[in-house]
């Protein structure tokens, strides 16, 4: 009774190729976090991380140092993603 109310549909045999699709937006933040300023703010990050990650009792966070680094990364991603979206 519910194959009546309910219509199936069947994919064709064939395969169809499809593009694989690429995020721009990725695309554009491997190449931004390889310029020198956000090289450098990752560095304090990796430092502030393995100063927190050594001590056993700490209130540190590396909160700081990821908001500067995502902060640059974002503002040179941002540039460009625009024009890149179709």
């Amino acid at each position: 009774m519910t194959e009546k109310l309910i219509p199936v549909v069947k994919a064709d045999e064939e395969e169809v190729e499809e593009e694989e699709l690429v995020d721009p937006q990725q695309q554009l933040r491997d190449v931004c976090s390889q310029k020198p300023d956000a090289q450098n703010l990752w560095a304090k990050f990796q430092e502030c991380n393995d100063r927190v990650n050594s001590r056993s009792n700490t209130a540190e966070t590396c909160e700081e140092e990821l908001i500067d680094y995502i902060h640059v990364l974002d503002k040179c991603v941002n540039k460009d993603l625009f024009k890149r979206l179709k």
